[in-house]
């Protein structure tokens, strides 16, 4: 897709900031990146992801997307080809504290920005969405894309509205909808919420992590480094169509986004503890009985992105040495 205009939301947060530098390095194209920096986003995360290019590629707008577009700014914005919709609260633990500034901003948030694709009609809204909206995986299980949906905490079950209400879009009016569920994504600038980023720097100080499971009985995860992520959106955006209800079919295109390898919560805190030089301490705890809502384990059947000709352009743990390492190198910000 050459010389595309593409609204990318999410662009101040940890995987859009990664997203919005990836798309710079390789495409042409010019961005329009909504920021309301009243959540999770940082002004850093921008100038880091835009370091060294064309800054009349990236237009940033202050506005909060649980509100819809004004007039005067849907004219700032203008013709946008690509809708690549990645802002989400998006962190379990607070979802279960404070479950309505998920529900309810996640929902308007999509919703708003539905209205606004239903209204300019652009070529692609790609819905970006969690491997957790499927819910625990039982092990040897790896859901394929259009599994049973069942989100276990207020935040999964925000982006399953997210992907329902999309739905509803792509039925009713004909919005040429894709949409793409991710595993556990880390890297460079993520927030010390994140299980990774708090690993790197827990062990770095020499603190007690706590790692989710009991003996014999370890959560685990597939990781994938926030640049693999990205590597995988450009990917579908080149390369699939979206189908829409009009044209016959009965569903929109949708696909898992997979990491490489699995690892449980303290085989990758020993990763970590080796790669930063550092003693791990730790004590185990069961996160069942202290928070209703824990999913021991994620997974998603990679195969359909796959048999496309994708593949994650770097393996974890080399993907995982480099983000430590970066780090460390900034640590007077982020760490």
């Amino acid at each position: 897709m050459p010389n595309k205009k593409v609204l990318l939301t999410g662009a101040s947060g940890f995987f859009g900031s990664h997203l919005l530098r990836h798309l710079l390095v390789n495409t042409d194209w010019e961005f329009i990146c909504p920021c309301s920096w009243t959540h999770k986003g940082t002004p850093e995360r921008v100038e880091n992801a835009i370091k060294g290019f064309d800054k009349d590629r990236v237009k940033i707008i202050t506005h909060d997307l649980t509100a819809p577009f004004t007039e005067i700014t849907k004219k700032r914005i203008g013709k946008i080809d690509v809708i690549l919709n990645i802002a989400s609260n998006s962190h379990v633990h607070r979802s279960i504290e404070s479950p309505g500034e998920f529900v309810i901003g996640n929902t308007l948030l999509v919703y708003n920005m539905l209205e606004f694709a239903r209204e300019i009609k652009p070529e692609l809204f790609l819905q970006f969405s969690t491997d957790e909206v499927y819910g625990d995986a039982p092990l040897g299980v790896d859901y394929p894309e259009w599994s049973a949906i069942r989100p276990s905490n207020p935040y999964s079950a925000s982006k399953s509205c997210q992907e329902s209400i999309s739905f509803s879009y792509w039925r009713t009016y004909d919005v040429p909808l894709i949409i793409t569920n991710t595993m556990n994504l880390f890297g460079e600038t993520q927030d010390p919420e994140k299980y990774i980023a708090r690993l790197i720097r827990q062990i770095y100080n020499g603190e007690t992590v706590t790692v989710h499971g009991k003996e014999g009985e370890i959560g685990s995860r597939y990781y994938l480094h926030a640049r693999n992520g990205a590597d995988a959106v450009l990917f579908i955006v080149n390369n699939v169509k979206p189908k829409l209800h009009k044209d016959g079919v009965d569903r929109p295109e949708r696909f898992n986004i997979v990491g490489d390898v699995e690892k449980n919560n303290l085989e990758l805190a020993e990763l970590v503890a080796k790669i930063l030089g550092k003693k791990l301490n730790y004590v185990l705890e069961d996160y069942h009985a202290v928070r209703p809502g824990h999913d021991r384990r994620y997974a998603l059947s990679g195969e359909k992105l796959k048999s496309l000709g994708w593949k994650a352009p770097v393996e974890f743990e080399p993907s995982l040495r480099k983000s430590i390492e970066w780090t460390l190198a900034h640590k007077e910000i982020w760490l």
